[in-house]
């Protein structure tokens, strides 16, 4: 299984918007980054996320799961980026912050603070274990 970090403002998809999609999920759609695109190539049905709340909370608030490997983003006019799909698998307990994750030594290697603008990033186990912990589960 591999890990990752999706991004969305709460103002555009909130977590709690993405639990209410149920267990049929939603398509992850309008990514425009060729690295964030390469990512989600990458997923695979059962792969973890972590739903991070950008620029309005700056915090790790969930975990999701990808239901649906990449296919062609239908917002996407011109037919060069993909999506998945994902469902919302449980909440954290505590959210993790920003703030926090950048406190924490052992995650000074994590994607979220390297590449703090990608929105679909990966998350080695090691980090996906440390922030689980940090937050409650």
């Amino acid at each position: 299984m591999n890990y990752w970090l999706v991004k969305s403002e709460p103002s555009a998809w909130s977590w709690d918007q993405q639990v209410a999609k149920g267990a049929k999920g939603e398509a992850w759609t309008g990514v425009r980054n060729h690295t964030a695109k390469l990512n989600m190539m990458k997923m695979k049905k059962g792969d973890l996320a972590f739903y991070y709340h950008s620029n309005e909370g700056k915090e790790i608030v969930g975990i999701a799961e990808i239901i649906r490997e990449h296919y062609p983003d239908p917002s996407d006019k011109t037919g060069k980026f993909v999506c998945v799909d994902i469902k919302a698998d449980k909440p954290l307990k505590t959210p993790v912050t920003l703030v926090a994750v950048k406190a924490e030594k052992k995650l000074a290697d994590m994607e979220l603070l390297k590449y703090s603008r990608l929105s679909v990033q990966g998350v080695t186990s090691e980090q996906w274990k440390l922030v689980c912990k940090m937050g409650g589960i």
